[in-house]
């Protein structure tokens, strides 16, 4: 045999060797880059898992320390005599630093709600204290029903008394005509009003 066939014989025996030794260099590779890539895989699951929980605590704090809140809201009640009231406001939202008050957005008081002459009473803004249950109504307080139709600063109305007070000028028109007063009180469901301090009246001969 000729030295070229030699060669020829050697050639694809070589060529196969070298296939063989780069696919051996490969899988050493790749069973050095598999776990590592594996690894990192599992580390950024676990760092997402984390970074989800932080986040999901972090809201759940921010929904726990977050007030309670009511749209809406229609509080029904009476008082120790048997009388019944309505509250309703656009909200209602419980103190988150005082459970005990309840502050209210534009809330509606209606008086004897149950009787012939209802007395709707108004304001701006108001506080219920459940332990003393007493509403405190703030900001352009208006009392209609009836023969009554005033405007004053302030009322206090005690749920379990049923009586409606206020100490701030108050003016507007009654049964007997135009009257001005430093304080006032409601009594009787609406039947019996009260004015001291500086009352001035106008009355109205019919």
């Amino acid at each position: 045999m000729s030295v070229s066939h030699i060669a020829e014989a050697k050639g694809p025996r070589r060529e196969a060797f070298e296939s063989w030794r780069k696919r051996s260099r490969l899988v050493r590779r790749m069973r050095v880059i598999l776990p590592v890539c594996i690894a990192l895989i599992m580390a950024s699951m676990v760092g997402f898992v984390i970074q989800a929980g932080v986040v999901g605590q972090k809201v759940k704090s921010n929904d726990a320390d977050a007030p309670i809140q009511l749209i809406n809201p229609r509080f029904v009640g009476r008082d120790k005599k048997g009388r019944a009231f309505v509250l309703t406001a656009k909200t209602a939202t419980r103190d988150p630093k005082d459970y005990q008050r309840v502050l209210l957005d534009t809330p509606m008081l209606v008086l004897d709600e149950e009787g012939d002459r209802p007395v709707r009473v108004s304001a701006k803004a108001g506080v219920y204290r459940e332990e003393a249950k007493v509403l405190n109504l703030e900001g352009g307080v208006k009392l209609n029903g009836g023969d009554l139709n005033f405007t004053t600063a302030s009322s206090v109305f005690n749920t379990a008394t049923g009586e409606l007070e206020g100490h701030g000028e108050i003016q507007g028109a009654g049964a007997l005509g135009e009257i001005i007063a430093k304080s006032y009180g409601v009594y009787d469901k609406g039947e019996r009003m009260v004015f001291k301090g500086g009352v001035h009246s106008r009355i109205e001969s019919k």
